[in-house]
Order: C-alpha cells, then sequence, then structure tokens
C-alpha cells in the first residue's frame, strides 16, 4: 500500500470488491468519475455563495474549484478517446447516506459540511491512487494518471480540515472529524459495490 494512502486520515481501507466492480465496468467508473469532479468544483463554489461571510474560505474555495474542474476536463478527455457520452448525475447513495449525518445549526453545520467534505476527499484520493495501482499490467497510461490524480488529490482533505481551524479550536476540529471518520467507514462498508467512484 503507498505511503501517500497511510497518510489519509480514514479508518477502513476500500474493499476489494469495489474495486472489481471498477474494473469490471471501467467506461461507467469513467462516467462517474467526470461527474464526481464536475460536483466537487460546484460544492467548493457553493461553500463561497452560502458562506461568504467565511472569508478564510473564499481563496482556497477558488483554487479548488478552478483545479477539481481541470480534472473533470483531463477525465472528460480520457471519455471522448473512448466515444463515451457524459451522463445524467445518479445519485450516489454513498455521499447521501454520510450525509444525514451533517448536524442542523449554522456553526455545527458549517463545521460538519467542511469535514464531510474533506473526508470524502480523503477517500476519493485513495480510491484514485488504487485504480492507478489496480492498472499497472493493463493499461500505462491510465495507470499513471490514476496514480498522479491521487497524488494531486492527496492534499485536498487538508484545505477543507484547515478552513475549519479558522473558526474552530483544534480540539473541536480533532474530535468532531474523529466521529465522522467512524461514520464514513462505516457508511463506506455498508453500499453496494458499484463501478463508481464512492
Amino acid at each position: 500500500m503507498s505511503q501517500l494512502i497511510e497518510k489519509l486520515p480514514l479508518k477502513a481501507s476500500s474493499p476489494q470488491g469495489w474495486l472489481d466492480a471498477v474494473l469490471a465496468d471501467f467506461d461507467r467508473f469513467l462516467l462517474d468519475h467526470a461527474a464526481c469532479e464536475r460536483k466537487a468544483s460546484a460544492l467548493a463554489m457553493s461553500f463561497i455563495v452560502k458562506f461568504s461571510d467565511r472569508l478564510a474560505l473564499i481563496e482556497p474555495m477558488v483554487a479548488l474549484a478552478r483545479e477539481e474542474l481541470a480534472h473533470f476536463h483531463e477525465v472528460y478527455r480520457i471519455m471522448a478517446k473512448r466515444r463515451l457520452s457524459l451522463g445524467a448525475d445518479e445519485k450516489d447513495p454513498y455521499v447521501t447516506a454520510f450525509l444525514k449525518h451533517v448536524r442542523h445549526g449554522r456553526d455545527q453545520h458549517f463545521l460538519d459540511r467542511l469535514l464531510v467534505a474533506a473526508i470524502i476527499e480523503a477517500r476519493g484520493c485513495e480510491r484514485f491512487y488504487r485504480v492507478g495501482e489496480a492498472l499497472e499490467s493493463s493499461d500505462r497510461e491510465l495507470a499513471e494518471y490514476y496514480q498522479k490524480l491521487g497524488r494531486e488529490e492527496a492534499g485536498h482533505y487538508k484545505i477543507f480540515v484547515n478552513i475549519a481551524k479558522n473558526y474552530y479550536s483544534d480540539l473541536e476540529v480533532r474530535e468532531r472529524m474523529n466521529e465522522l471518520l467512524d461514520i464514513e467507514a462505516e457508511v463506506m462498508l455498508s453500499v453496494p459495490f458499484r463501478a463508481a467512484v464512492h
């Protein structure tokens, strides 16, 4: 297992069954991956709209939105080479289940949305890198792309955590992050395997 993955805060590894589902229908995985990158870019911009008074998030969210949109463009180009068309969005059972644990109340909600976004980014990083490793023997170009993407995504979760630390104590961030990591591991292991990022 890569040192990159070992440094992520995740409490459980993605099961082999998930990876098998991805490799069995890689075109479908690409469609979902493109949608995830586009949604990640939109999410970063939505933080700016919803929390425009939290000035510490604006610059990092603009930069993140641009990077995620660039990743979307990269995946779209891979899809175009395979003559795949962008499809309609599908509900993501993992994200839907995880978001149910976000608390209400402006301050609690803001902290939870930041930390949930951080953990989803960490999970995506782990999975992109694992896809890259799995493709090494069958498609060197795609393997290198997904390993590179895993490295680029590795720092994304820290962006959200660092923003949280501008508004909450280190202890509060650490304790809630720990709670949400437990929840995420349970959710991730409970959803059906799909040829999808999550």
